[in-house]
């Protein structure tokens, strides 16, 4: 989002933005160019990028359901070492875990193994999925209360 302040200069995002938007105009509308784009943060995205002919539909995806978390989780935990039954895993870690994104569940997996190597086990238990969780739950809860420029 524009700052609508510079001093002397565009700031790197100003530059970034611009070059977007310059790039976005000068595609042929008879070309079969299609661009996507993800952010969790659509209401600091610029208006002028969400303007007709650049990304003027937008599709919300949400967060996976438990299911789709026990999926997750199974692609995850497939290379770790565990004396825990994985399928049974997936399943309790999908019901621990509402509301997290595939990143949330690929970081508790990286998390747990870590913890488990700081603790010099070789098997990764029970006891590191739900510290991981709690790391990953307060990192969250960190990333919110990041206030934007503007909330400053």
């Amino acid at each position: 989002k524009r700052s609508g302040r510079s001093f002397g200069g565009h700031s790197e995002q100003e530059n970034t933005l611009n070059q977007l938007l310059v790039e976005m105009d000068g595609f042929n509308t008879t070309t079969n160019v299609v661009v996507l784009a993800a952010t969790n943060r659509v209401d600091i995205l610029d208006k002028a990028l969400l303007r007709p002919g650049r990304f003027d539909r937008q599709i919300f995806v949400p967060a996976p359901d438990i299911k789709g978390r026990a999926n997750i989780f199974k692609v995850h935990l497939k290379p770790l070492k565990t004396n825990l039954d994985k399928l049974d895993l997936a399943r309790k870690m999908a019901a621990l875990t509402p509301g997290f994104t595939g990143a949330d569940i690929a970081n508790v997996c990286n998390e747990a193994a870590l913890i488990a190597a700081r603790d010099f086990n070789e098997f990764i238990d029970m006891k590191h999925f739900e510290m991981a969780i709690e790391r990953v739950v307060a990192g969250m809860e960190k990333k919110t209360q990041v206030l934007q420029p503007e909330e400053k």
